[in-house]
């Protein structure tokens, strides 16, 4: 897969994650799409996401999902 595939893929993911919880009430959607992308998403593909929103400076993206990059650990660079 492309680079571009595999950020399409990401992004795709990422958004999904944010549609469900924007059926939460607001304050705990931002926490809930973090702690979920923490639990879940391995450190490369949570190092993938910080590329997008780093260096296409979050292009299609949710806005939750930006706003949640705040709370996601960033693994660290082996």
């Amino acid at each position: 897969m492309s680079h571009n595939g595999t950020h399409d893929k990401l992004i795709y993911m990422a958004n999904q994650i944010a549609t469900f919880f924007t059926s939460q009430p607001r304050d705990g959607q931002v926490a809930g799409i973090a702690d979920h992308i923490n639990h879940f998403w391995e450190p490369r593909m949570r190092n993938q996401l910080f590329t997008i929103l780093e260096e296409e400076g979050g292009k299609g993206l949710n806005e939750l999902v930006i706003e949640a990059a705040k709370q996601i650990r960033r693994p660290a660079v082996a």
